[in-house]
């Protein structure tokens, strides 16, 4: 059977990693949506977190990692709704690599 890698959606591998960050929305009327939260997984060019919020596919965001460098801004990619009410948010950052400190210690993801 033929496998298209091109159909798989990503290309990096992503880090099972906690990381704890502050996220936000950037759009008009979202300023009242801001959490502290953590990471599900990370990589280089997106990130899964953890929300209480309900984030829909291009809203813009901004992930701002405690101890982990500068914010950064991202896209909603999805939204998943989990167990106790709460979020996996798919986010995707815009301008291609985050520089997270961890992932220097992984081989950046």
């Amino acid at each position: 059977m033929y496998f298209d890698k091109n159909l798989t959606g990503r290309t990096e591998k992503r880090l099972p990693i906690m990381v704890r960050v502050r996220l936000s929305g950037l759009e008009a009327g979202s300023g009242e949506v801001e959490e502290k939260t953590y990471t599900d997984n990370l990589s280089s060019r997106g990130v899964r977190v953890c929300s209480t919020h309900r984030w829909q596919p291009g809203d813009a965001v901004e992930v701002v990692p405690v101890d982990q460098g500068p914010p950064i801004q991202g896209e909603v990619v999805y939204c998943e709704k989990s167990d106790k009410g709460r979020f996996f948010v798919g986010l995707k950052f815009r301008g291609g690599r985050a520089p997270w400190r961890i992932l220097q210690r992984y081989g950046d993801a």
